[in-house]
């Protein structure tokens, strides 16, 4: 019957799942106000020496992890979740775990090692230059 108001039951039922909604959807943002790319102008990221051999470094503000494979030859990637695009917040040793889905990568080579993501992060260029590591493609000429 057209124009008879909604039962009082489904308009209850449907106040109760809004904040559920909201939730959800929070999940799925970063919810911090950063930005969702890698650097895309190059970024000093402070004293090289800051990384040790075998170790990796989260940047957060950067959205870049870096890990330095030996004396003279680091690896850079991006912490953009390749699954829903969240900035990823947390490293354990090697192991990169984006909050908001449970993808995990490889911060020293970029791979998935735990779906839901099943692209790999996308390689940063990364130097060393006057002792401080620079990632991020080079300024156009």
């Amino acid at each position: 019957m057209s124009g008879t108001p909604h039962p009082r039951r489904t308009v209850l039922r449907a106040a109760a799942l809004a904040p559920a909604v909201g939730l959800g959807l929070t999940a799925c943002s970063s919810g911090d106000g950063s930005n969702r790319s890698a650097p895309t102008a190059p970024v000093d990221l402070g004293k090289a020496d800051d990384v040790k051999v075998g170790a990796s470094k989260l940047y957060k503000d950067s959205n870049v992890v870096v890990s330095r494979i030996s004396d003279d030859e680091y690896k850079a990637y991006s912490t953009i979740c390749t699954h829903a695009r969240c900035p990823i917040q947390n490293l354990e040793g090697h192991k990169l775990i984006c909050q908001c889905h449970g993808s995990e990568f490889d911060a020293t080579n970029g791979k998935v090692l735990h779906e839901p993501a099943n692209e790999p992060l996308p390689e940063v260029p990364v130097k060393v230059a006057n002792g401080k590591i620079i990632a991020g493609p080079a300024k156009k000429a």
